[in-house]
């Protein structure tokens, strides 16, 4: 979809990869940074491409921070359900699991229930994904 220009959340081709916005935006500026190539691990990319990938994926974790004035960051490199090399980069704000993270304020994302992070009403409208894009 990036290469033929019809995907809504691309925001920008680096070497290794490419930056695009999440298909949910509960937590706000949720990024995805994905592979050129196509890998399982990180320690299938030679050493070269490793360090590149690494290095970039800090620079746009960096930019998500900065452009949306995020408290933290935290990036994810699962990889269980799609088997292909991709940052989850989820800025986070104060309180923003407040009441869903077994009674504490503060915890790793997927203590939110999936399908509140994932339903319809979390997804970015037009105007609000294009001014995300630019920032």
């Amino acid at each position: 979809m990036i290469k033929r220009g019809d995907n809504p959340y691309f925001v920008k081709e680096l070497e290794p990869g490419y930056v695009v916005t999440g298909d949910f935006q509960h937590f706000k500026g949720y990024t995805l940074f994905l592979c050129k190539q196509h890998k399982t691990e990180l320690f299938c990319l030679d050493k070269d491409d490793k360090l590149k990938f690494l290095e970039e994926m800090s620079m746009v974790t960096e930019a998500v921070y900065k452009a949306l004035g995020a408290n933290k960051m935290n990036c994810e490199l699962p990889g269980n359900r799609d088997s292909h090399l991709h940052w989850h980069l989820f800025p986070r704000y104060n309180g923003d699991l407040a009441g869903y993270a077994c009674g504490q304020k503060v915890g790793p994302v997927w203590w939110y229930p999936i399908e509140k992070m994932n339903s319809p009403e979390a997804g970015p409208s037009g105007d609000a994904l294009d001014k995300m894009k630019k920032a």
